[in-house]
């Protein structure tokens, strides 16, 4: 992803618990939902032992509407309910950018 302004990104960092039924349907819908919402630029995500999923945004107020969205509230109770044992959120500008590609 490349921009040339400043934009922001949040990094969700988790473990996930022993119950993890319905998860990747719901990481599936909020993904969808993000990619609707006002000022969205991108996602990046990878999961291991720890999870990391980065969410890309034009501006703060554009992340302040989707964690307020319903339908992320909801993900949210689920998660600290059922799917996490522990998650950590940062919200960080990006002053820049770059990116290799190898043919």
């Amino acid at each position: 992803m490349q921009n040339n302004k400043p934009y922001y990104a949040v990094i969700f960092t988790s473990t996930q618990a022993e119950d993890t039924e319905g998860y990747s349907e719901m990481a599936q819908l909020m993904e969808t939902l993000a990619k609707q919402q006002h000022g969205f630029l991108g996602i990046e995500s990878a999961r291991n032992d720890i999870g990391i999923t980065i969410s890309y945004w034009d501006n703060l107020e554009s992340i302040k509407q989707w964690k307020q969205h319903t339908d992320h509230l909801i993900a949210q109770q689920q998660g600290r309910a059922q799917w996490y044992s522990w998650y950590k959120v940062r919200i960080c500008k990006v002053e820049r950018d770059y990116e290799f590609l190898s043919n």
